[in-house]
């Protein structure tokens, strides 16, 4: 075990390395302005389109492009928002929230990208359902010779699932069942394997069914309640924002239990961890915008990238301002436990709970989301004839994720999410000229 942990963190140094970052914020500043900054400019737009996609019913495809939203944003809207934000910030100090910004508001544009090619060269399956994704738009868009590339993308995909999607998830919420309520961590894993298991069942449709009902409503209750906290220090918010900025240029000093971070700290876990929570750029997501009912891949796009928005900007920077504001992130916790106690300082005897639930919610509906993702990507390598069975072990590994230790899935989660963006981003850049030829027509007309 000690030899496998010493080559995945040997790995990760180099996956998360110079490289990547420039990789993944590369690619985001260049479609932002091939794009002519679109996704900042059509934020208004993203928001009336994502209403109005309840009511699209009748074009191609099998769930409503709301709702193929909110099954993109069940799988993101995870841990990340909670605990990843807290240990970005335990890891790279307070300017790592900087740096997540700045990845959510390029990755909008990858989001954008990505939908935009999913939807163009999407398939359909033996049942009749629409399948797509960076496996598919590598193999349609780019020909014959990028086949091995497509392959590669689906196969860190399906391994990737079961760390970010799985067992992540998982062992965050029976770790937060068990310290704050004293549940132990297997009945949790068990729990939760019996509920996905049961949504599971429906395929898509039941997914999409439960991400549009209960997404929403966790996502405004959570958000409701970092207004809240935030309105009570609302005169510590300047201080709080110049914290962030500043730290992000310049080292963070040590105080209290929290150790000091390096710019290059805060840069590496924010963008990370960004990338992490939102998924810009992983190519997960536009596997569920692949199935919207839609005539238009623009306009799903446009749908799409409102995804890393509201994720990022307003999700994640509720966490961020709670645990900066507060001073919580001087205490020496990480994790969910970090979290967890900005909100309770802020709002006592209520704030714990909000995170609680708020984890847990968040959490099934990510495994929930991300086994969409890995059943796709097991399709295209083996066929309809494995969807089966990789249910069954995706609910079966839940209860083990539960268990496991969580430096060691962070950092698997970690690691597997770089192998998985690289075959994809380079897939976006080669295709490029495609996404920016179909947005150009899209807005003439429109003209």
């Amino acid at each position: 075990m000690e030899a496998i942990h010493s080559m995945i963190v040997a790995v990760n140094g180099f996956v998360w390395g110079p490289v990547m970052l420039v990789l993944i914020l590369g690619t985001g500043l260049y479609l932002t302005l091939g794009l002519r900054f679109l996704p900042v400019r059509h934020i208004p737009d993203g928001f009336k389109l994502i209403w109005k996609g309840r009511k699209e019913d009748k074009q191609e495809g099998e769930i409503s492009p709301f709702n193929a939203l909110m099954t993109s944003l069940s799988a993101t809207i995870g841990t990340g928002n909670i605990a990843g934000v807290a240990t970005a910030i335990f890891m790279g100090g307070p300017g790592a929230m900087f740096w997540m910004w700045v990845a959510a508001l390029l990755g909008m544009a990858t989001k954008y990208a990505e939908a935009v090619l999913a939807v163009t060269y999407r398939e359909k399956d033996e049942e009749g359902n629409h399948v797509g994704g960076p496996m598919f738009y590598i193999k349609n868009g780019l020909g014959d010779n990028w086949k091995w590339l497509a392959f590669l993308f689906a196969l860190f995909a399906s391994i990737a699932g079961f760390g970010i999607g799985n067992t992540i998830q998982a062992n965050s919420v029976s770790d937060v069942l068990e310290s704050s309520f004293g549940i132990p961590e297997l009945y949790s894993g068990i729990a939760l394997a019996i509920l996905v298991g049961l949504v599971l069942i429906g395929g898509i449709k039941r997914i999409a069914h439960v991400a549009g009902a209960v997404v929403p409503f966790m996502a405004i209750a959570y958000f409701v309640s970092g207004v809240v906290i935030i309105a009570m220090n609302i005169t510590e918010i300047p201080a709080a924002i110049g914290t962030i900025v500043t730290s992000a240029f310049t080292p963070t000093a040590a105080m209290g239990g929290f150790a000091g971070a390096s710019v290059w700290a805060a840069l590496q876990f924010g963008v990370a961890r960004g990338i992490f929570s939102n998924e810009a750029g992983l190519g997960s997501a536009p596997i569920a915008h692949a199935a919207a009912k839609t005539d238009s891949a623009v306009r799903q796009g446009l749908v799409a990238m409102m995804g890393t928005f509201i994720d990022t900007i307003i999700i994640c920077s509720i966490t961020g301002l709670a645990i900066v504001v507060t001073g919580a992130y001087t205490s020496g916790e990480s994790g969910a436990a970090l979290s967890m106690l900005a909100f309770s300082k802020a709002l006592p005897y209520v704030g714990e709970y909000v995170v609680t639930i708020g984890l847990i919610v968040f959490a099934f509906t990510t495994l929930v989301g991300w086994s969409f993702y890995g059943e796709k990507s097991v399709y295209y390598i083996f066929g309809q004839k494995a969807i089966i069975p990789f249910r069954i072990l995706w609910v079966l590994v839940i209860p083990f994720g539960s268990m496991m230790d969580l430096k060691f899935i962070w950092l698997l989660a970690d690691t597997l999410n770089a192998l998985m963006a690289i075959p994809n981003l380079i897939a976006i850049v080669l295709l490029s000229p495609v996404i920016f030829m179909l947005t150009k027509e899209y807005f003439a007309k429109k003209a």
